[in-house]
């Protein structure tokens, strides 16, 4: 199946037809419009190796996500970045190739931290080998994290070796009221403590917080930190945005941030994460405002969902920054033939 990946990339780049790689189509959503036709990975599917003792899997870009996460689970072990699925067709390389993380990443470290390795298929059919199976086996420019949220506008993530975690043997979620300027202020001073916590979350006057760790140090750190015990499968919600704060016409947009940054003098509704370092802000601000707020504070501004997306979904990129972009892709889609326009209309 990767002979057959490659050998239609070698004719599409032959013809300069351009390529829409999908695999369960799940996070189609998120980027620019999509053009190209589409190269289905599903077919190139499976667990390549799992040494649940080293803490390493090796995956093939069709394989679901789910399928994956229920083989680590039964070995008592855990995707560290909790990637969303939004859907159940979700895929390994999909995963990747967006690079989101759910709302253990403040915690644990993002999707690109840890990535190990990748199996790639370049724009000229060629098949390439980054990175390996351990920590150390980087040297030079590290390949493997940079495909990581490229949105498949790079090459095909034919397979991805992924540094795994003890899944937590204790976890409880509490929740207290608190406007935002004192959730804020809660929030980085947990951050600062011997504390196990693994989520946070501020909606509407309420904070809620996971705590993730032993029996012993769970219930010393819910003794300290108070609230009610929350029972409700909340973080799931939260990561796949199933929770009615993500509902509607509205444009949403998610802002990066230092964790420290005040409260957002914004029109609409307001969630924060990652320990005030992601702000969900579902809004019809306009997108100059929006990034404008953005930029005030030393963050940034993702359309992250928009029936209109034609002011782009992610913020313009400066001059240096844009010509590293294209020096990228010139090395591995010189035909520029993945994913036109993805991230950005001029690539």
């Amino acid at each position: 199946m990767i002979e057959a990946l490659a050998e239609t990339i070698r004719e599409a780049a032959a013809s300069g037809r351009g390529l829409r790689l999908r695999g369960g189509g799940t996070k189609d959503f998120y980027g620019n419009a999509l053009h190209g036709e589409i190269l289905d990975t599903r077919g190139y599917a499976g667990v390549a190796g799992y040494e649940p003792t080293e803490l390493v899997v090796t995956a093939r870009c069709g394989t679901p996500l789910s399928h994956l996460e229920s083989i680590l689970e039964a070995n008592g072990q855990c995707l560290p970045f909790e990637p969303p699925h939004f859907g159940s067709q979700a895929t390994v390389g999909g995963c990747v190739a967006a690079g989101l993380s759910g709302p253990r990443r403040a915690a644990a470290g993002a999707l690109r931290d840890f990535v190990l390795g990748v199996k790639l298929i370049d724009g000229r059919g060629e098949i390439l080998s980054f990175g390996g199976q351990v920590m150390k086996n980087v040297a030079g420019y590290d390949v493997s994290r940079l495909v990581a949220g490229s949105l498949g506008t790079l090459g095909v993530i034919a397979e991805v070796s992924l540094k795994l975690a003890p899944k937590p043997q204790v976890e409880a979620t509490l929740r207290l009221e608190a406007h935002q300027e004192r959730a804020l202020e809660l929030m980085n001073r947990w951050a600062g403590e011997p504390l196990p916590v693994s989520a946070t979350a501020w909606h509407d006057g309420a904070l809620t917080v996971r705590l993730s760790g032993s029996a012993a140090g769970v219930r010393a750190a819910a003794a300290k930190i108070g609230g009610a015990r929350v029972d409700e499968p909340f973080w799931q919600s939260l990561r796949e945005q199933t929770a009615p704060f993500f509902s509607g016409a509205q444009p949403l947009w998610r802002l990066a941030l230092p964790s420290t940054a005040g409260p957002l003098e914004l029109q609409g509704a307001q969630l924060i994460e990652w320990g005030g370092a992601l702000r969900w802000v579902r809004s019809s601000e306009s997108p100059a405002a929006m990034r404008a707020a953005a930029r005030r504070l030393k963050g940034h501004a993702t359309l992250f969902r928009a029936a209109d997306k034609d002011v782009g979904c992610f913020s313009p990129l400066e001059p240096v920054l844009e010509r590293l972009h294209r020096s990228l892709k010139a090395v591995f889609d010189p035909a520029g033939i993945f994913g036109r326009g993805r991230m950005y209309p001029e690539l």
